[in-house]
């Protein structure tokens, strides 16, 4: 080849650079996704997360990007796994609320959507439900608000000359209102209570053990990660052992076997999760997304369990449940 003729070539070259750089496609935003649990345990969740995504007009893969940390219930693992998030640049994170500080160590720009189960204000994560302010906002189901319910409808299923044991999460934000809310309930009714916590697999072995002592006729277990989501399968088996009425915060664990569930949807809120997200992603500011709440709460009841522990449900109570698993 002569030399002009190289020059030529190579000058052409020199232009198709560029013009093939200005093809590509601009990067696509990522989220982050953080929660304490194990990614078995969350695995109802992110599928409800990416349709609330989606529902907002962005799916993941062609619009959007999703990062996912798991913390397998050690919580000593949350400042690393947000801080690699943040090193990833992340344009939002959304995160379970046992989460959130560890991911406010590490960043006060970045915008964070929570799903939690405990007043938002009084806990210090925002300024208030309609204003948020800063750069967090989310869905709150307020689930130690449900306490007293839950525990009336043990009242009407459970021998009235037994106690009440209640499995607290210790980790849980919701831990003092939730114990606070017990107490006054049980004194309403005429009912002994026994509250006995676990934040680990060795403390809810110890609590069961003491459960199995005191011989209580019912067992609420209360709100938080690790026993709703990681240990409710163990639950719901110790339960079934002891012949205790039961009654637990999410569906998953009357589907699992449970006597019964009262709370809020957690795909809900997942889902809702996914909008705000997305919302965020195509410019609004969480300061100017209202804290949301719930406005429905559903109780389901299963029968099969029920006539296992030779229990007639009451038709009062059945007629206000919203699903019976037969």
């Amino acid at each position: 080849m002569r030399r002009r003729e190289f020059i030529i070539l190579l000058g052409g070259t020199a232009v198709a650079w560029p013009l093939t750089a200005s093809a590509q496609q601009p990067a696509k935003p990522v989220v982050g996704f953080i929660r304490t649990t194990s990614a078995a345990a969350s695995t109802p969740l992110v599928p409800a997360f990416r349709k609330g995504l989606a529902e907002a007009g962005l799916v993941e893969g062609k619009d959007v990007a999703i990062e996912l940390r798991f913390a397998d219930d050690d919580f000593g693992r949350l400042p690393a796994l947000a801080s690699d998030l943040v090193r990833r640049g992340v344009a939002v994170i959304v995160g379970n609320n046992f989460a959130v500080p560890a991911i406010r160590s590490v960043t006060t720009t970045i915008p964070v959507v929570f799903v939690g189960g405990d007043d938002p204000v009084r806990t210090g994560l925002v300024t208030s439900l309609n204003k948020p302010g800063a750069n967090i906002t989310g869905i709150t189901s307020l689930s130690y608000a449900l306490t007293a319910k839950r525990l009336q409808l043990l009242h009407e299923l459970a021998p009235k000359s037994a106690a009440i044991a209640v499995l607290l999460d210790p980790h849980a934000a919701e831990l003092a209102p939730e114990e606070r809310e017990a107490k006054e309930a049980a004194r309403a009714l005429g009912r002994d209570i026994l509250v006995v916590q676990a934040g680990t697999v060795p403390d809810l072995e110890a609590a069961f053990a003491t459960i199995s002592r005191a011989r209580p006729g019912a067992l609420l277990v209360g709100a938080g990660a690790f026993l709703s989501r990681s240990q409710h399968q163990q639950i719901v088996a110790f339960a079934a052992r002891q012949a205790l009425v039961a009654i637990y915060l999410l569906r998953e664990a009357v589907v699992a076997g449970g006597l019964m569930s009262y709370g809020t949807s957690q795909l809900g809120t997942y889902r809702q999760a996914g909008v705000y997200a997305a919302r965020i992603l195509k410019g609004e500011k969480p300061a100017d997304l209202p804290v949301l709440q719930p406005t429905k709460f559903e109780l389901v009841i299963n029968l099969k369990t029920a006539k296992t522990l030779g229990l007639a449900i009451p038709s009062g109570v059945l007629a206000i449940a919203d699903e019976v698993i037969e």
